[in-house]
């Protein structure tokens, strides 16, 4: 008899995620302060399952403004994985506060595990939703396309040539911080989640450093399942426009040119098409460049790896972020992010070949210079393109005594600028290794979440390498995901090193190199150093008396003309200086023998 088609991996026990109890409070009418609605009547509203249909979803059953809490959605899916063979929920880990963070298996193999999907040949899907929980439209989409995939029958050719992995509550604890008033600015569902996770941190900012127990979790799936294709279902925050779905991801300049290739030429003229045909508005990622004007024109976005996107596109592994129109009603959203899932997965299987050659291609990349970050060229004229809005006029504030922009419901097409940031502003020299000392065992770790293969040395072994000392330094005002990040300068040195047993070498000759290099290069906005992982080394441990230094400053300027000289120019150079005493033993203590020459050193070597 064949077990149950829900299992934990890895462990036994079940976590209940009970709900979060919060005060009551006045109710609000969202149509008293959202912009105006625009009416939509889409011919996707034939994938709706009919009342008192056996497999109709939780929000179905609401008429789609409604999303069932944690328990109802998992004990729905177990009900359908016990009914189709086709499927199987398995735990990927759990979240802060223990509730499990599921993931459904859909293969017509069937082959439910990692090995034995891959052994098929057919490319993986994997899409996730709920990263931010308040968003939760891809939960309900994924809910209505595995039934359909499955007992329905309506789309179970799309598992004949590929497989789909669905994550429908990543950020389980946030799903459970259950409110009307937590997403304010988004029409619908009548009660969701919270943005953040039950330790506030924001999990699509945490893919570079993975503290969360929830990103190493999604991380290890792209690590054991290997999927072809990646995506994060979002809803947005900002302006109001004709849009209801929208997505991107990289482009060609950054680190995965091949990838960007296929997603223009294979994959969105087919989502565009789909979607159309299915009465949606489909278009670009909306970040305008000045929210209250339009016409300053849309930032083509380039993201780094603390982001879903940036960092598939570091890992070469094909990434698309979608981003559904908070001002659209629920029942939109989720109808067209259900036919953009159902489109990309017959894509991903009539087009597997092309896109793993891309993926292939982009692996083999070992590029001398690695960007890190990105910025809009101001010495190329930007494209101009056709962007669907929504009028607006600015109208006076007595609340702010400013001016605040007011949308009408009225459609209008405008021309603007897309603003492309795609021109490299921060980057490195591609070592042919990083070095890491034993001493610092929790970067070794991350790397290893990540999946970056390395070497660890038996015995100690002495190296040359290039390390960066800290020129100056700036530490964030405030905290920023649960971190105090780090902006600096830096000079570099060479230095010949004892790395004792224990110490891993990191090749950058590896499909994960680019990733290493945007972690470990301290230039990168994103790495571990940029994220404080080494404010140890900033401080100065060791110190000495004035009745020390005093005699020691004088030898030392006995001994050396070229350090008098050095000295008297310090002098001449800066008055502060010449009057604080302190600073002056400070300078002579800074040169001379006893100084700590690892001060401000980080400790990790380029080969």
């Amino acid at each position: 008899m064949r077990a149950p088609r829900w299992v934990i991996a890895g462990f036994m026990g079940l976590a209940v995620c009970g709900p979060m109890h919060v005060g009551a409070a006045p109710r609000f009418d969202p149509s008293a302060i959202l912009p105006p609605e625009i009416p939509w009547d889409g011919r996707s509203k034939e994938f709706i399952a009919p009342p008192g249909d056996l497999w109709v979803t939780p929000s179905e059953a609401s008429g789609l403004t409604q999303t069932p809490r944690y328990d109802e959605t998992i004990a729905w899916l177990r009900r359908l994985c016990d009914a189709a063979p086709e499927l199987e929920m398995i735990s990927i880990g759990r979240t802060s506060e223990g509730c499990d963070i599921w993931m459904v298996v859909a293969t017509r193999a069937p082959a439910f595990t990692p090995t034995a999907l891959r052994a098929t040949g057919l490319p993986i899907l994997l899409a996730q939703a709920g990263i931010h929980a308040g968003e939760i439209d891809g939960k309900d989409a994924g809910l209505m396309l595995l039934r359909d995939l499955t007992v329905s029958g309506r789309r179970r050719d799309l598992l004949e040539h590929a497989h789909f992995l669905f994550v429908p509550m990543l950020n389980a604890d946030g799903h459970e911080r259950f409110s009307p008033f937590a997403r304010v600015n988004q029409r619908g569902p009548s009660e969701c989640g919270w943005r953040t996770t039950a330790r506030n941190l924001n999990l699509n900012r945490d893919y570079a450093k993975l503290d969360a127990p929830e990103t190493r979790a999604i991380v290890q799936v792209l690590n054991t399942w290997q999927p072809d294709f990646y995506i994060d279902l979002h809803v947005t925050d900002g302006s109001d426009y004709q849009y209801d779905i929208t997505w991107g991801y990289n482009g060609a300049k950054s680190h995965s040119p091949a990838i960007t290739a296929w997603f223009e030429k294979t994959l969105d003229p087919k989502l565009m098409a789909d979607l159309r045909d299915h009465g949606h508005i489909p278009g670009p990622l909306v970040f305008l460049a000045e929210p209250t004007d339009p016409s300053k024109g849309n930032l083509v976005w380039t993201a780094g790896p603390r982001f879903s996107n940036g960092y598939g596109d570091v890992r070469h592994l094909p990434t698309m972020l979608v981003e559904n129109h908070s001002l659209k009603p629920y029942r939109q959203r989720v109808l067209g992010t259900y036919v953009l899932l159902a489109s990309t997965l017959r894509t991903l299987g009539e087009s597997a070949s092309s896109l793993r050659a891309a993926v292939t291609s982009d692996r083999a990349r070992r590029p001398h210079i690695v960007p890190l970050e990105w910025r809009v060229s101001k010495h190329r004229v930007p494209e101009v393109k056709e962007f669907l809005g929504i009028e607006s006029r600015l109208a006076s504030s007595a609340i702010s005594g400013g001016r605040y922009l007011q949308y009408t419901g009225k459609p209008v097409a405008l021309r603007i600028p897309f603003l492309a940031s795609d021109e490299d502003s921060v980057t490195a020299e591609r070592p042919r290794a990083y070095w890491i000392p034993a001493a610092w065992s929790e970067i070794i770790s991350r790397l290893e979440l990540h999946g970056i293969a390395m070497e660890r040395i038996t015995p100690a072994r002495e190296v040359e390498v290039e390390l960066d000392r800290v020129a100056s330094y700036e530490l964030a005002r405030e905290p920023f995901e649960g971190r105090v990040p780090v902006k600096a300068t830096f000079k570099s040195e060479r230095h010949r090193r004892t790395f004792p047993a224990g110490s891993v070498r990191v090749p950058t000759d590896q499909p994960l190199g680019d990733l290493a290099v945007a972690l470990l290069d301290p230039r990168s906005p994103d790495s571990f150093f940029a994220w404080g992982f080494f404010l140890e080394v900033l401080q100065a441990t060791e110190y000495v008396e004035s009745y020390v230094i005093e005699p020691l400053a004088d030898q030392m300027s006995a001994e050396s003309f070229d350090l008098r000289a050095e000295f008297r120019k310090a002098l001449h150079a800066d008055s502060t200086f010449a009057r604080n005493a302190a600073a002056r033993q400070k300078w002579f203590y800074e040169r001379s023998p006893y100084f700590d020459a690892e001060w401000r050193l980080i400790p990790v070597g380029r080969e």
